[in-house]
């Protein structure tokens, strides 16, 4: 049924079901797997150096992609996996599927709604609306 899945994470523990959903749903589909994590470019704004916060954004990238191989490993699925960078994940997101040639993107969402969604934003409510493809959300 789809062929290559695009799995997204953002290191932390609901993204970590999203991957143990997306892979073990790969592994009985037969899928190819991508992983991908999306960093934040260096903010003009910052007190950090420029090398102090790509180091930190590319230790954060590499732990969530460590955890993603774990689960690949323990359901014995091959995964690919990459680190994009761009101010608007859902945006990355939905641009990798698209030069990958993914034909389903599974992500995890925090499940909020009303203001608290408006105020802080949600990257799974924008991949949903812009993605051309099938986006399957995991709470």
């Amino acid at each position: 049924m789809y062929k290559h899945i695009l799995i997204s994470t953002d290191g932390s523990e609901l993204a970590l079901r999203g991957i143990e959903h997306g892979i073990g749903f790969a592994k009985e589909a037969g899928s190819k797997v991508t992983v991908v994590t999306v960093s934040q470019p260096y903010p003009l704004q910052s007190a950090a150096t420029l090398d102090s916060w790509s180091t930190a954004q590319k230790r954060h990238a590499e732990d969530a992609l460590t955890a993603a191989k774990a689960v690949a490993k323990k359901h014995d699925v091959e995964i690919t996996t990459r680190q994009d960078v761009n101010d608007s994940a859902a945006e990355a997101i939905v641009d990798t599927a698209k030069s990958l040639g993914c034909d389903l993107i599974v992500m995890a969402s925090h499940g909020r709604r009303g203001v608290s969604r408006l105020l802080l934003g949600s990257q799974t409510s924008e991949v949903v609306s812009h993605s051309p493809i099938p986006v399957l959300v995991v709470r």
